[in-house]
């Protein structure tokens, strides 16, 4: 999700990296789920995050969309988010995540946040997100709980920059048409699809991205 916004305003001002160590962790949020409420479609799902929803719920990306999420314009190009009414769909009567090893990955580094620059990325700590006193220091790596974190890493960095290839591309036929045939086959290719549980995700996601890129760009 694209954000025109001062670094310095919505940050600490400093760049982190998975070696860092930075002031989040709270004890591990007993008693608040503050960050679950009220997010309104800003918990938008990369492929890996719907492919763990998935895997979790022994359900397709079709049926996800009956009651966990929906699907918005997001930059010119329609993604799936995880349904907000005002909670989120997945925090349960006591007040926390019901897929917490599946949760999506805005939710695993929240309140750290990702700023792309040069064809990479750094994280940031977004200092008004959350309002948990005496946070504690932990490594970024640590903090993000994710298994293969440098292929994570990788896939991170190469959506981000390819919804944004697809976006100052659509931008730039503007043709209304066009936008709807590409984003819809997005869908398809990285949502609707399943991914073989045989195989790895990230081997799967690369071979479709080799493929899109030489449909749309």
């Amino acid at each position: 999700m694209l954000r025109d916004c001062d670094i310095n305003e919505i940050s600490d001002g400093k760049k982190y990296t998975l070696t860092d160590m930075v002031k989040v962790t709270c004890d591990d949020c007993k008693g608040c789920s503050a960050c679950c409420s009220g997010m309104g479609s800003s918990i938008v799902l990369d492929p890996l995050d719907v492919h763990r929803i998935c895997t979790c719920l022994g359900k397709r990306f079709e049926a996800l969309l009956e009651s966990e999420i929906e699907l918005n314009i997001v930059d010119g190009v329609i993604l799936p988010n995880l349904k907000m009414a005002p909670d989120c769909v997945f925090l349960n009567e006591e007040g926390r995540c019901s897929i917490h090893p599946y949760r999506p990955g805005i939710c695993r580094i929240f309140p750290l946040g990702r700023i792309y620059e040069d064809g990479d990325f750094s994280y940031i700590l977004q200092v008004n997100e959350c309002s948990a006193r005496n946070k504690a220091k932990v490594k970024v790596s640590k903090w993000i709980d994710t298994p293969d974190l440098k292929k994570n890493q990788s896939f991170i960095r190469d959506w981000h920059y390819f919804l944004r290839d697809i976006h100052d591309m659509l931008l730039e036929k503007q043709d209304e048409q066009l936008m709807k045939q590409v984003t819809m086959q997005i869908l398809q290719f990285f949502y609707i699809e399943p991914y073989t549980e045989e195989r790895d995700f990230y081997e799967q996601f690369a071979e479709r991205l080799v493929h899109a890129k030489k449909l749309f760009l």
